[in-house]
């Protein structure tokens, strides 16, 4: 035990002496480094008044020091930026879930626009636009070199005024012009509706609208059903949603969660890390779920998946999601302006960050491209449905009733709605095929 002593003894001296040692040239260092940070703000200050005095034309103070404030923090990375008081102004109504625009969530990339997701219902997705969309051009003027904010600055007017962007798109060859007409942007949090015995929420965006309209239209569709008892499962549909609040992803996540964590975030600093955990009570009541994501999931949608599919509560199916794992700070200014700053990594329960990375579905289910043809035959006609019933003097079925041929009647007519349903959204119309084949063979024993 002596030994043991002052051998720890003897290494925390070793410590010390070695602290005493390099203590100096540490401070020396650290001088050093002031110094030159110091230097470098003599030097902005030197380039700032030649380019006030020198500069061919008239430049304005104050948009100077912005757009030298807004290239460092895009420096960083593509969410870190400056936000004027008026972008501060929108930022805070975007929130809210009603603002003006086109409807596209955006980054940068490779000096271009990139499209995030086009939100439901709004003049974009008309339009067209896909997540995954390169913006090059607005009304002719090229993006190339413009930060993210400029860019966006160009796509936003008045109301009803017409935009026209130049889009390019993987898996066509040339670049094409997409006419978009300006609109006031109300976003509808959540959008729900019944599918047979399948309750399906669409989450379109994380505003402070989100959790109270998911329980508003849950419990709606729920009683639709006739209850839960009527219920064979969820489908919670996150694509193209480009995320938003933090707290609005944590408490839909716990909406389905009766314990364990939904989230971490760590930051530089151990202190600036959080945990978020679930608590009691799952709206869904145990109920198989199903969360559909893509390549224009991301952030906020990308926890949820994440939390869920982690816990085991949910199946996600349809494509990997944009992989947006880091978490914004937005920090007011003096003038009512405010800094957007990368302050943390989100981590999903079982540790994953998926910066980067994306959520990878558990069923891959590639959505086909839109207007896509029914095969066809040699004819060139669509083929026919026909069976036995159709033949010239087929034998009639009078093993059954009346009562029981009309329910198999209205079980084929149901099957039939469900084929539709897989030429208007195939990715839906998997999800509930898979809480389906789960409801048939019934709860856990």
């Amino acid at each position: 035990m002596r030994k043991f002593v002052m051998a720890a003894l003897g290494g925390t001296l070793a410590g010390v002496v070695l602290t005493t040692q390099v203590a100096g040239p540490l401070i020396a260092q650290e001088g050093d480094g002031r110094a030159s940070v110091y230097e470098q703000l003599d030097l902005f200050g030197d380039i700032f008044e030649r380019i006030r005095a020198q500069y061919v034309e008239e430049v304005d103070e104050h948009d100077l020091i912005e757009a030298a404030i807004d290239g460092m923090l895009t420096s960083l990375d593509p969410h870190s930026s400056y936000l004027s008081p008026d972008d501060a102004a929108q930022m805070r109504t975007q929130t809210r879930g009603e603002f003006g625009g086109l409807g596209i969530e955006v980054t940068q990339e490779e000096g271009f626009v990139k499209v995030v997701s086009p939100m439901d219902g709004t003049p974009a997705a008309e339009a067209g636009m896909q997540a995954g969309d390169f913006i090059t051009h607005v009304d002719g003027e090229s993006l190339l070199g413009l930060t993210l904010d400029d860019a966006v600055g160009m796509m936003r007017g008045p109301i009803g005024s017409e935009i026209v962007v130049t889009v390019v798109r993987e898996g066509v060859d040339e670049p094409f012009d997409v006419s978009i007409v300006r609109d006031t942007i109300e976003l509808t949090a959540v959008r729900s509706r019944l599918e047979g015995e399948t309750v399906v929420l669409r989450v379109i965006t994380f505003s402070d609208q989100t959790y109270p309209k998911l329980v508003e239209n849950l419990n709606e569709q729920v009683e639709a059903a006739g209850g839960m008892e009527n219920v064979n499962g969820f489908v919670i549909d996150l694509r193209n949603n480009p995320g938003g609040l933090l707290n609005q992803a944590i408490e839909v996540s716990d909406a389905f969660l009766n314990e364990g964590e939904i989230v971490s975030t760590r930051g530089r600093d151990v202190a600036d890390s959080d945990r978020f955990n679930a608590e009691q009570g799952d709206l869904a009541e145990g109920k198989p779920i199903v969360v559909l994501i893509n390549g224009g999931s991301a952030s906020a949608s990308e926890i949820v998946a994440g939390a869920l599919q982690d816990h085991r509560r949910a199946i996600v199916v349809g494509t990997k999601s944009f992989g947006k794992g880091s978490v914004q700070t937005v920090m007011p200014l003096r003038g009512d302006g405010a800094m957007r700053l990368t302050t943390a990594r989100y981590y999903t329960p079982s540790g994953r960050s998926i910066q980067a990375l994306g959520v990878s579905p558990d069923i891959v289910v590639q959505q086909p491209p839109v207007g896509e043809e029914p095969e066809e035959d040699e004819d060139g006609g669509a083929f026919p449905s026909r069976s036995e019933a159709d033949l010239r003097g087929s034998l009639q079925n009078d093993s059954v009733t009346d009562d029981e041929q009309r329910i198999i009647r209205e079980e084929q007519e149901a099957a039939e709605e469900a084929a539709q349903l897989r030429d208007e959204d195939y990715q839906l119309a998997y999800a509930i095929d898979i809480l389906k084949g789960l409801s048939a063979f019934g709860p856990e024993q």
